[in-house]
């Protein structure tokens, strides 16, 4: 095995000596190769540590910590594990030392003061003795830290309250740390009492929530595991906590009105992240009393409080996702001492042990989204200006209420030149955002059909690549809340208004394209019942064509026909469905491609003017060059236009002018009308 490191080759085989020199690669990963190659020669022990802190993870192999810890620089120090030491020439700490007994080998781990505690209570003579004893020794540091009138307590009564102590951190066979399987317990030798074992996935072991710092110390009479903390007994369940605790009054009401006394009490291992007194009280009078007196939004709420499993606070090295019982997650962190809450230090007071698991007291209060109205969920998201559109509106009643409904509410972004002036207009379409019922989009199918409040029919398209309803796409996951649920889309949403027919001659760009409709029969297969994507050429598309293409187009009605099919196609693509490339079949036959350029819409290549004019039967594309199959590509030009495409262009003109008559013409469409009214005489 060879392993690159600055340029250098480095054996395997090669003799690593045990130095701090051999500790001074500079680059991140040469030394983590190192490091590791190092931790796994025989008997030596990598020891991480946290920079500015005594504390101190025990890690192998199997266990890196990618050299932090909570977010903290740790500083990676090698020494031969206890019961080994080095020999000259060899690689690792392969002499083994004779084994003591258990007294003899507290001296040896680091935990000097359980060794004098014991000669002090008497325990010395057992731990000494026959026998198959496994001891959690509280390390030197765990002795030191505890309160001053704790330990004063125990050591004024060694005979008792210290013997008991100790012999609670005792069992009476020999457990090794693969024994220590997670979510058990052991008897510990103080009547029984449980000792309870977590063992994570990361690897940390802990003990009444005390992590283990070095475990599986064997000795003549048992095994030996160091441990950070002074254990005590647990007889509380988490209700019992509850109950006895001043600052979890408001909690424990809480809990006795949603009926969740019986869970808290039953056998099991859970973490209750327990919002103290403090934490309702920042939450607005109006809005608590609302879920408070809503028996199924305080259940999701205190539930959304209770992790499936039992948590230390020790285990926590990084962020990792939880699930509550409400079904959520939690994103569970740290960042150097301090626990995180979703990216907030907010747990006051932590590992507060119980007999079924274990209790983090935090100081704001953790509401699901399922507890929420849609306008909480809208002003905490990216959709906040839309929150503030539609209160203006006055439409407010809708989001705050218990009418079940879901809004489509576009992104800020959408908004960044500011909000439109809210007219009885802009006020219906703001109630064609909000669809009757409360949906999920995962269960949307495509063709589905929503009611809105503004008495509108939405389409869905579902697309390899979007879901989208009319002209919006959903932009981000659902927000589902008490009684609404938030779509994010990614624009204003524009209802269909009419056939695209109705919506071609509704609009001065098309009418030589609706005229030359007409002229090849196609009208009726446009205002039927459909899902067309068409391609419009606008007056400027037909105006840039050359007169002599343009003549011999007009006159063929046939030809006409098949270039304006070659326009449509018979599926509904909405721009928020183009990726980099996206084929259609056209009613003429051919294929059309539609493509996403520098976040421009092109069909052919061709960039499109406008996107997304919605129909009741299809889309609507504008644009500025009328698209020609391969096949029917004409290879000559003319100058002037035959009388048949005069034809078409006068019915243009009279569509313009009965619908149209305050708009301007550009100069080269007055132009063409000029001519065409001398070459027939005026019409």
């Amino acid at each position: 095995l060879y392993i690159l490191m600055r340029g250098r080759t480095w054996e395997k085989s090669q003799d690593f000596a045990l130095s701090e020199e051999k500790d001074t690669l500079a680059e991140e990963p040469y030394r983590t190769l190192f490091c590791f190659v190092v931790t796994c020669s025989p008997n030596v022990c990598a020891v991480q540590k946290l920079i500015g802190t005594n504390r101190k993870y025990f890690t192998n192999c199997k266990q890196w910590y990618q050299r932090k810890i909570c977010g903290k620089s740790t500083v990676i120090s090698y020494e031969c594990c206890p019961g080994y030491e080095k020999v000259p020439g060899e690689k690792g700490c392969p002499a083994a030392l004779p084994l003591s007994n258990i007294y003899e080998t507290l001296g040896v781990v680091g935990s000097a003061t359980t060794q004098l505690y014991s000669d002090r209570s008497n325990l010395r003579p057992e731990i000494e003795g026959p026998g198959s004893f496994t001891i959690f020794a509280p390390s030197n540091e765990a002795w030191a830290s505890l309160p001053a009138e704790t330990l004063d307590s125990l050591v004024s009564n060694v005979n008792i309250e210290l013997l008991n102590a100790l012999r609670y951190h005792m069992v009476n066979k020999r457990v090794l740390t693969d024994d220590l399987k997670h979510g058990t317990t052991l008897n510990s030798m103080y009547q029984d009492l449980p000792i309870q074992i977590h063992h994570y996935p990361n690897g940390i072991v802990t003990v009444n929530c005390a992590r283990l710092l070095k475990a599986d110390h064997h000795a003549t009479n048992g095994v030996v595991h160091v441990i950070d903390k002074v254990i005590s007994t647990t007889t509380n369940s988490i209700q019992q906590v509850i109950e006895t605790e001043e600052s979890l009054e408001t909690l424990r009401a809480a809990v006795a009105a949603s009926d969740l006394n019986s869970l808290l009490e039953s056998e099991g291992q859970y973490t209750l992240l327990a919002p103290t007194n403090e934490a309702f009280e920042k939450i607005p009078r109006e809005t608590l009393n609302r879920i408070l007196g809503d028996p199924e939004a305080l259940r999701d709420l205190l539930n959304h409080h209770i992790l499936k499993s039992a948590m230390c606070a020790e285990a926590i090295i990084a962020g990792l996702t939880m699930e509550t019982l409400e079904g959520t997650t939690l994103d569970v962190g740290c960042s150097g001492e301090e626990l995180t809450l979703n990216g907030k230090a907010i747990i006051a007071n932590k590992d507060v042990l119980a007999t079924n698991g274990v209790v983090h007291f935090v100081n704001e209060l953790l509401i699901p989204d399922s507890a929420k109205t849609l306008f909480e969920l809208a002003q905490e998201s990216e959709v906040s200006k839309s929150t503030d559109f539609f209160r203006q509106a006055g439409l407010s009643s809708h989001l705050t209420g218990s009418e079940q409904v879901t809004l489509l509410a576009p992104v800020n972004d959408v908004f960044k030149d500011g909000l439109p002036v809210v007219d009885s207009n802009m006020k219906n379409l703001l109630l064609n955002h909000i669809v009757r019922d409360q949906l999920s989009s995962k269960y949307l199918y495509h063709g589905q059909k929503l009611q809105t409040l503004g008495d509108k029919e939405l389409r869905v398209f579902v697309y390899r690549n979007n879901l989208c309803i009319e002209n919006a796409c959903i932009a981000a996951h659902d927000k589902r809340g008490r009684f609404g649920t938030l779509f994010i889309m990614d624009k204003m949403l524009t209802p269909p208004s009419g056939s695209v027919m109705d919506v071609l001659k509704a609009d001065h760009r098309f009418s030589t394209l609706v005229a030359a409709i007409q002229s090849a029969g196609l009208t009726e297969n446009l205002n039927r019942p459909g899902t067309f994507t068409v391609f419009a050429p606008t007056n400027e598309a037909f105006r840039a064509m050359p007169q002599g293409e343009l003549n011999k187009l007009m006159g063929n009605a046939k030809e006409l026909a098949n270039i304006l099919k070659f326009h449509v196609a018979d599926e509904i693509l909405v721009s928020g469905a183009v990726g980099a490339l996206v084929r259609l079949k056209s009613m003429q036959g051919d294929k059309l491609e539609v493509s996403m350029k520098n976040n421009v819409i092109h069909i052919n290549k061709e960039p499109v003017a406008e996107s997304d004019i919605m129909a009741t039967n299809g889309v609507i594309y504008a644009v500025n060059s009328v698209l020609q199959p391969q096949a029917s590509r004409p290879q000559e030009r003319g100058d002037e236009p035959a009388d048949p495409a005069l034809e078409i262009f006068k019915q243009a003109s009279a569509l313009s002018k009965v619908k149209y008559k305050k708009i301007s013409h550009s100069p080269v469409y007055t132009r063409l009308l000029a001519r065409m009214k001398e070459n027939s005489g005026g019409f």
